[in-house]
């Protein structure tokens, strides 16, 4: 995830939106986060994490984002910024300890659009493995994720490094939860997508949950739920095609949905209180394996001029936290 912009086409897929009229969500799985938002930790004036779950109940996070500092250097650093090593960090571990004193738990991400993926950096998977093991070790984590966009996405030797990484840490950490996360076009996932999940299979990599980054395809901001959800349920056959040994409901029990809430990178969308609560009624209809969104430091209302998606609030009329409030039903 990022605020610059990933362009797709300007096509709208179109879908239906029913109202949820059944019972409650599905009971989640040991080790499911069902309801995360992204946070940064670090970067982009972060909220007060006790503050945050006390205002909005949501208690699970995904921190975000572990990169290399430079091309050559295999090191976990926070945002890839020098002085921010993962080995010697005590500021994000004390929200780690915080969310879990609250009686949540946290994921974290590595990658995104922006700086060195150590994927890239790492110059063999043994090394990458070690990398993320660090940090896995560091945060007393069972939930990693990996965010692949950019030129990372159909990098063959680096999809290779990563699967091979997360083969081997999966082997040493039997409880690891392991989700992958990728960019969608108005049609779903984009060949490249597509590649990576089937490379991950045929590597022998278990990955746990596919999340989709249901935004920044070029939708339409009159009608972006049902744009959302079409996008959501052309993900969901694709899954299917690509994992037929997955029957109807188990494709979407390994299926994400993350929404960028207020505006987006593409100047058509613009993503609502009302949208985040049709996706959330689609959600609980099929029983997705997660809700998430891109980013909880944007859960607020501007207060200053900035850019059209600002890091650091929505740039929408909205009440503190009041995205996280919506999605944190679905826990």
């Amino acid at each position: 995830m990022t605020t610059k912009p990933i362009r797709w086409a300007a096509l709208a897929a179109g879908l239906l939106v029913l109202p949820f009229t059944g019972g409650p969500a599905a009971e989640a799985a040991p080790g499911e986060l069902r309801s995360a938002p992204y946070y940064m930790p670090l970067d982009n004036a972060p909220q007060d994490i006790t503050e945050a779950i006390e205002a909005s109940g949501q208690k699970d996070y995904i921190f975000a984002f572990v990169l290399a500092p430079d091309a050559g250097s295999c090191t976990p650093t926070w945002d890839g910024k020098p002085g921010q090593e993962v080995e010697t960090d005590t500021a994000v571990k004390e929200k780690a300890d915080a969310v879990r004193a609250a009686g949540g738990d946290l994921s974290v991400s590595f990658g995104g659009y922006n700086g060195i993926d150590l994927g890239a950096a790492c110059p063999d998977s043994a090394s990458l493995a070690d990398a993320y093991q660090q940090v896995i070790d560091k945060y007393g984590l069972t939930h990693i994720d990996l965010d692949v966009e950019g030129d990372d996405l159909g990098d063959v030797p680096g999809e290779t490094k990563r699967f091979e990484a997360i083969k081997s840490l999966k082997q040493n950490n039997p409880d690891l939860h392991v989700t992958l996360t990728l960019p969608t076009t108005t049609v779903g996932l984009n060949d490249a997508g597509k590649a990576e999940i089937q490379r991950a299979k045929d590597i022998g990599a278990e990955i746990d949950l596919y999340k989709v980054m249901d935004f920044d395809y070029g939708g339409p901001a009159d009608d972006m739920a049902n744009s959302a959800i079409g996008v959501a349920e052309a993900v969901h056959e694709q899954i299917r095609e690509l994992h037929p040994e997955l029957d109807d409901a188990a494709a979407y029990a390994r299926t994400g949905v993350i929404l960028m809430n207020g505006h987006t990178d593409q100047p058509s969308e613009l993503f609502t209180q009302d949208t985040f609560r049709a996706v959330l009624d689609y959600a609980k209809q099929h029983r997705l394996g997660r809700l998430s969104y891109w980013s909880m430091n944007r859960d607020r209302v501007c207060t200053e001029e900035g850019g059209w998606a600002d890091g650091k609030c929505s740039s929408v009329e909205q009440q503190p936290y009041e995205f996280t409030q919506i999605f944190a039903e679905y826990q």
